[in-house]
């Protein structure tokens, strides 16, 4: 799935006015530090991925979840399609993402890999909105990490981020699941079921070895499978 132009133009127009982009990665690479890394996976992918930002690997290649931490994910979607099977390589890491969906809080990378402030992240909610809500026709979406999850408590009612904050605080958050209703700017709403991992990477040494096995139960959770794919 391809942004529209008018929808890449908006990330590109709030992008210029956003401080902390880390251009040096993007001129290293010959990339441009004003289009966003975001929304790949066709629009009819059952299942979804929500993480931070991107990082350095993403901005080289164009593609969320490409990095250190998205090969985790990678390796397990592997593992899950294809008998508990290793994954071979990186090409394939690749092809094994294609039925599914990948969004981030903020399309861009931060200097220093920190993550963007309230601010920036509402900043950028419109438009990250209307990708989940208007482009993509799945309501399962696997969040990594504190960050991603809290996203859908911004911009809401104090009610909503409340429960999303009661939510994170419980022991068993990383095997239940809590529903959350958006709207985009088109008006649509729709109802997501979010199902929250922690972050994947390695300097997250409380989960860091346990996520493997924690997103090993959240695919079956979800039952995907070669034949569950797409709607």
């Amino acid at each position: 799935m391809a942004l529209s132009a008018p929808h890449r133009q908006a990330f590109r127009e709030l992008a210029s006015v956003t401080d902390g982009i880390d251009v040096e990665v993007y001129e290293r690479y010959g990339k441009d530090p004003l289009d966003p890394v975001v929304g790949h996976g066709p629009a009819n992918a059952r299942v979804g991925f929500f993480g931070r930002d991107p990082g350095r690997d993403e901005v080289q290649h164009g593609e969320p979840f490409i990095g250190a931490g998205g090969q985790h994910v990678r390796r397990a979607l592997y593992r899950r399609l294809h008998g508990g099977a290793s994954l071979p390589d990186f090409e394939t890491s690749r092809a094994v993402g294609q039925p599914f969906f990948w969004a981030n809080t903020v399309p861009y990378k931060p200097v220093g890999n920190k993550a963007w402030s309230t601010k920036v992240k509402q900043r950028f909610h419109a438009p990250m909105t209307q990708l989940l809500i208007d482009d993509w026709q799945g309501d399962r979406l696997v969040t990594l990490g504190r960050e991603a999850f809290l996203w859908f408590g911004l911009l809401q009612p104090r009610e909503t981020r409340e429960a999303l904050d009661a939510f994170w605080a419980r022991e068993d958050r990383f095997t239940t699941s809590v529903a959350v209703r958006l709207q985009s700017p088109s008006g649509a709403a729709r109802e997501l079921q979010l199902y929250p991992l922690p972050h994947p990477s390695p300097l997250n040494a409380t989960w860091y070895a346990r996520f493997p096995a924690l997103l090993d139960a959240r695919l079956a959770q979800l039952e995907v499978s070669a034949d569950t794919l797409l709607l």
